[in-house]
């Protein structure tokens, strides 16, 4: 079976949510297209797709430089999740059975546990985006999925940066779980307020080690 072929903007917010290609990177037309194989007009496309997301600032003539994310940004980021991914989770709460969840109960006990103690926070990553990902489906709410869709590789760009800070993870996995109990439980309230917590908690530890990230 054939792989499936991946847009190269998509590939290249792959690689920039990951921090593969970091902040403040030069993007040449010439060299993108070398390397992924493709036009330059295909590479002035994904361009386009990749500014109007906010993710690259464009330089006539020559490419693009990956835009790095200001404290300002960050905030206000931060902010709109918070009333967005509250949103989600009552509306999961709400719609989703409680064996949609069983898969995260399992998830979020030893195998979190085992990334917390081991440091391997690429793994805690996935395991985290995975149960995210999954609120968002079960709200069933297209317009919310579409906004936070538009934050995806800032949001996990700030994920990055923030769950490596010291102590952030096991407190993190402590919130992800109570938002999954309250899941489970189908308390539309107490997700919310606890998935809003969760956004303020990790902005909070971010500012803490603002002067060492930022």
């Amino acid at each position: 079976m054939k792989k499936p072929i991946v847009a190269l903007d998509q590939q290249l917010r792959d690689r920039i949510a990951s921090q593969e290609i970091p902040p403040g990177a030069k993007l040449r037309e010439s060299e993108v297209a070398e390397r992924f194989g493709v036009s330059r007009a295909a590479v002035r496309d994904a361009f386009g797709i990749l500014a109007q997301r906010g993710l690259i600032e464009r330089i006539p003539n020559r490419g693009a430089v990956v835009k790095r994310l200001g404290h300002e940004q960050i905030v206000e980021i931060f902010a709109v999740r918070e009333v967005l991914e509250g949103l989600g989770a009552r509306q999961a709460a709400q719609k989703a059975p409680r064996a949609f969840w069983d898969r995260h109960v399992a998830a979020l006990g030893e195998p979190m546990e085992g990334y917390v103690r081991d440091g391997d926070f690429e793994s805690f990553l996935s395991s985290y985006d995975a149960f995210r990902r999954d609120i968002i489906v079960a709200a069933g709410n297209q317009l919310l999925t579409d906004m936070l869709d538009g934050m995806r590789e800032k949001i996990m760009v700030l994920a990055r940066r923030i769950i490596i800070l010291p102590g952030r993870a096991a407190q993190a996995l402590q919130e992800h779980r109570a938002v999954l109990d309250a899941l489970c439980r189908g308390d539309a309230e107490a997700a919310e307020v606890l998935r809003k917590e969760n956004m303020r908690s990790g902005l909070r530890w971010l500012e803490r080690y603002r002067n060492f990230i930022l």
